[in-house]
């Protein structure tokens, strides 16, 4: 097995797919003879050729919307938008089309498509490069909206995104393309989607996050643990569909609950989290639960962006506060 970061696991999972059927393809602006912006389709362009790897022009809903096309007609298209911040002039074709066509047909239509977004902050990008929007999609009928956190999330998660019959909006967190690393096997394997996992159990509190923040979940749980408070911490690694019983489970258990993600406040997925909390386990909480985000604001450029982005001093702050009732 080879130790692979996240990017590289998601050329590997690309790699993999286009080989192994001849209807996959990828296209996104730069994604040809560049490699992507992030360099995640190196070297697929030489090995498949134009007519596979298609570098299309600076219109995110003419890739969508042709991306969705090919879908329909039987391809596998997976279409690249280069950052999330990107993705609003597309926003039509997905909630007009690419959501609505199983319904619209009435099934005898579907669009078995991927579209991969690098999403949030940390990297001191400029504006419209860190946006972490992700209810949105969240909120579409008919697309499901996956986020790896690790390697082998991230190629599992993809190919298995690839071989659904329905839409599936794939958030690849850009601070951890490379700050990750993990042993991948070999050749394929798939990883459901819609499946939550427990990356460190505990009794004391339940941390609840996805993507990018579970990095900072794993530092909270560090510090935690230094201060005899022992947390569990779970990664979504979907939101839609999204696993309620083992969030359920986790929190029946040890009664307390922070939920973290690095998107807006106000109506961020997180929001959903703490309404399914409160529906299924309300009986079982010893506190209220707290939430850890990012603020109602555009996320700020460089300068001010440690500001904006959750960190793992905020979430034990908040595991502190579940701690005090």
């Amino acid at each position: 097995m080879a130790v692979l970061t996240l990017a590289q696991a998601i050329t590997d999972a690309l790699d993999t797919a286009l080989d192994q059927d001849d209807r996959v393809l990828l296209m996104g602006e730069d994604v040809g003879k560049t490699g992507g912006v992030f360099r995640v389709s190196n070297g697929l362009y030489e090995k498949y050729g134009s007519a596979r790897i298609i570098d299309a022009p600076v219109a995110e809903s003419g890739i969508i919307g042709t991306a969705f096309g090919m879908a329909v007609a039987g391809m596998r298209p997976v279409a690249e938008i280069q950052f999330m911040g990107f993705s609003y002039p597309a926003y039509d074709q997905i909630v007009s089309h690419v959501g609505r066509i199983r319904n619209r047909s009435r099934h005898r239509f579907t669009a078995p498509m991927v579209i991969r977004m690098p999403y949030g902050g940390g990297i001191g990008a400029a504006e419209h490069h860190s946006e972490s929007t992700e209810s949105i999609y969240a909120h579409t009928p008919g697309v499901k909206v996956v986020v790896p956190s690790t390697p082998y999330d991230a190629k599992g998660m993809l190919l298995q995104a690839i071989d659904d019959p329905d839409p599936v909006i794939f958030l690849e967190p850009i601070r951890l393309y490379r700050s990750v690393k993990e042993e991948i096997p070999d050749g394929p394997y798939r990883v459901p989607l819609g499946l939550a996992r427990v990356l460190v159990p505990g009794d004391d509190v339940t941390i609840i996050t996805y993507g990018a923040m579970t990095a900072e979940g794993r530092k909270a749980v560090a510090i935690l643990a230094q201060e005899g408070v022992s947390a569990e911490l779970i990664d979504l690694r979907s939101i839609v569909p999204f696993d309620v019983d083992t969030v359920v489970e986790s929190v029946e258990k040890t009664g307390r609950a922070v939920v973290v993600h690095e998107a807006h406040r106000t109506a961020g997925f997180g929001a959903e989290v703490v309404a399914q909390i409160q529906e299924r386990a309300l009986f079982s909480l010893f506190a209220p639960v707290q939430r850890v985000t990012g603020w109602d604001m555009i996320v700020p450029l460089k300068l001010a962006e440690h500001h904006y982005v959750p960190t793992a001093d905020r979430i034990v702050a908040a595991v502190g506060k579940t701690l005090e009732d």
